[in-house]
């Protein structure tokens, strides 16, 4: 890499960044790359180290990473970035089109459910619901509220897993379609309920819960059990516990997430 290159790169980067996602690190990258990302840059400090990284826990993308990665001088990655991720790397990818996500979380039949977060006021927790939601096969995660699930704070959180599943911002009149299903102490016990594969999954911040408006359209309120005197879960893991509910029993050597 000569020096005019690494200076085109930056060039680029500052030109492409202020509208881009930013994938802070070599797992959201990898990550971002495996479900489909149009990653229009990448940039580190150590190209040798980021191809080691990729040999190791990425070898189907060692190629592709090895042709996206550009190599800068350290200074110029710190001047372009908040702060540096410990593995040297940073990327910018296209968002993807809010009108595929609305259109995807949508579309019935769903074979997987929709998480719904009402208000959050934690861009981490945001960040480790989509993560969630992401590997446990769910079709999408939309969020009501004055928060950009994606926020770089939250892509962060979230590994570049914002790319595996359906995440979109909406008001509570433009929820995808199927019943709603709410998060409330005062619910019945979610051991005894059915979770379908159609059903919208609505979580409350851990302060507040979930809003009069949203619980007023729910279909049903269930609730996690919960020993006495212990307030709330963290989102992140009532999200999990709800999910993991849905699925069921294990599938039988199937290798696939099972459904209903």
């Amino acid at each position: 890499m000569t020096d005019d290159e690494a200076t085109r790169a930056v060039q680029q980067w500052r030109e492409i960044a202020p509208d881009g996602v930013l994938l802070d690190g070599f797992h959201a990258l990898k990550h971002a790359l495996r479900f489909g990302a149009n990653v229009r840059l990448a940039l580190t400090s150590d190209k040798d180290s980021v191809l080691a990284l990729a040999a190791d826990l990425a070898d189907d993308l060692s190629d592709v990473i090895g042709d996206l990665v550009v190599e800068v001088p350290t200074q110029a990655l710190r001047d372009l970035l908040p702060r540096v991720h410990p593995t040297q790397v940073a990327a910018v990818a296209v968002r993807p089109s809010r009108q595929a996500n609305r259109d995807e979380l949508s579309r019935l039949p769903r074979l997987s459910p929709v998480v719904v977060l009402d208000n959050p006021r934690n861009l981490g927790n945001v960040g480790a619901v989509v993560r969630l939601a992401a590997g446990l096969g769910a079709t999408g995660v939309v969020t009501t509220g004055d928060m950009d699930p994606w926020h770089p704070n939250a892509v962060r959180a979230g590994a570049g897993l914002h790319f595996a599943t359906a995440v979109e911002r909406v008001s509570l009149g433009d929820l995808p379609p199927g019943p709603l299903y709410a998060l409330d102490p005062e619910g019945e016990d979610i051991r005894s309920v059915v979770l379908p594969d159609d059903a919208l999954l609505a979580f409350g911040s851990e302060r507040h819960g979930i809003s009069p408006e949203l619980r007023s359209r729910a279909t049903e309120l269930v609730a996690l059990p919960m020993r006495p005197q212990v307030s709330s879960y963290n989102l992140a893991t009532s999200v999990a516990m709800a999910l993991f509910h849905w699925g069921g029993p294990p599938p039988a050597q199937t290798g696939q997430l099972p459904r209903g």
